[in-house]
């Protein structure tokens, strides 16, 4: 299962959470404040194909 990334519409508290692809855009509960206005966010990743781990992260710079 991915993990996908959301955000709460009350408190602004980010968190992640492990859940099926069908209930990716189902609002899940804030684990700071409990409510369940969340709303999921696009997630950042970096990969390298080659192999040797040069790749640059977009997000941060970061090797």
């Amino acid at each position: 299962m991915p993990i996908f990334e959301y955000k709460c519409q009350k408190c602004g508290a980010e968190f992640d959470e492990l859940d099926s692809v069908d209930n990716r855009d189902k609002p899940h509960k804030c684990p700071k404040c409990g409510s369940r206005k969340s709303e999921r966010q696009l997630s950042v990743f970096c990969a390298s194909s080659d192999g040797g781990g040069g790749a640059t992260c977009p997000s941060t710079g970061s090797t």
